[in-house]
């Protein structure tokens, strides 16, 4: 107990401290119009949420999100299968995953400018740039699964899905945490990126923009503040998550593995 409100303390610590550079560099430039106050941001992103086109624009990026994020873990999962299996499938895509790696996000948004229509690009680039993620994780993952579980698969003569469960799912939830973490971080910044230079309508991303065109920065700080509670936010919740899975996993695996077999 002690030693978790002593974590506690030093976080906020750590926050009011960086508060008050925020409000030194406030008050060391004195323009507004620059930098606002933590107090008029903070009030400012209250005065929003008190709004429905606040809570409209939170689920529409929210949707962008989540669509590209579970097409991504879906293709990024099965080229992982794919290519660890077959050595021909491995060396074709290695090349893609170079590529998407090497180009700049602006110029695969823009390329989605030409391509898509602008409601669908958020989802389209947070494909585009997680599936790597996913894809390179969970490769590493099968790559050094213990050979001698998949032979005690075998004699015992599991099936698909008891080999999934009681064995590649616990070996690889390491590398699915890790998979999941980075790749959702990484989808929301994505998102926002894409929504900023695509201008869907009703969007978190369009609202940054239209902040900063009609510099209203009270609204930017305000609307930059909510993108990142609810990245930390749903990071937080995908990390209880995996947590809670992997307990009941490593709970149950032996009992119900004993029972199987």
């Amino acid at each position: 107990m002690g030693s978790r409100v002593k974590k506690i303390g030093i976080k906020l610590t750590a926050t009011l401290f960086w508060l008050l550079i925020w409000e030194a560099a406030y008050r060391y430039v004195g323009r507004e119009i620059l930098v606002v106050s933590p107090v008029r941001a903070v009030s400012r992103l209250f005065e929003l949420a008190a709004t429905p086109e606040f809570w409209s624009a939170v689920l529409a990026t929210n949707v962008r999100v989540l669509e590209g994020f579970g097409f991504a873990i879906l293709v990024g999962s099965v080229l992982a299968v794919l290519t660890s299996r077959f050595a021909l499938l491995r060396h074709l895509f290695q090349p893609f995953l170079g590529v998407i790696r090497a180009t700049p996000l602006a110029s695969i948004i823009i390329l989605a400018l030409v391509w898509l229509a602008t409601a669908r690009i958020p989802a389209f680039v947070v494909f585009l740039m997680v599936t790597p993620m996913i894809w390179t994780n969970l490769f590493a993952g099968l790559e050094v699964i213990d050979v001698q579980l998949l032979e005690m698969g075998q004699v015992f003569r599991f099936g698909w899905w008891k080999k999934i469960r009681y064995i590649y799912l616990p070996s690889l939830m390491p590398y699915i945490v890790s998979a999941l973490t980075t790749g959702l971080g990484a989808a929301w910044k994505t998102a926002i990126g894409a929504e900023v230079l695509a201008r869907p309508a009703g969007t978190m991303g369009r609202h940054v923009y239209d902040a900063r065109i009609h510099l209203l920065t009270a609204d930017l700080f305000a609307w930059t503040i909510a993108v990142i509670a609810l990245s930390v936010m749903l990071e937080k919740l995908m990390v209880w998550l995996l947590a809670f899975l992997s307990r009941r996993l490593a709970g149950t695996k032996g009992r119900r593995l004993r029972d199987e077999v």
